[in-house]
């Protein structure tokens, strides 16, 4: 069972698990300088832009 489904139903886990939304990135100052340069449809059109904006909050927050 997964740690989020697991949170989900109320059951014990080691950390909390948290979902981010496409949104979380929007606020970035990072997202904003790569939306400066790119499209949202040149974005996604790039698998190394869509990585790089995937991973960018999960850094700033620092979640797993």
């Amino acid at each position: 069972m997964s740690r989020f489904l697991d949170a989900a139903r109320r059951r014990s886990v080691d950390v909390t698990p948290i979902w981010l939304m496409r949104q979380a990135g929007r606020s970035l100052p990072e997202y904003r300088k790569l939306r400066e340069r790119w499209t949202l449809a040149e974005i996604v059109a790039q698998p190394e832009l869509c990585a790089e904006v995937t991973l960018q909050p999960v850094r700033r927050l620092g979640v797993d």
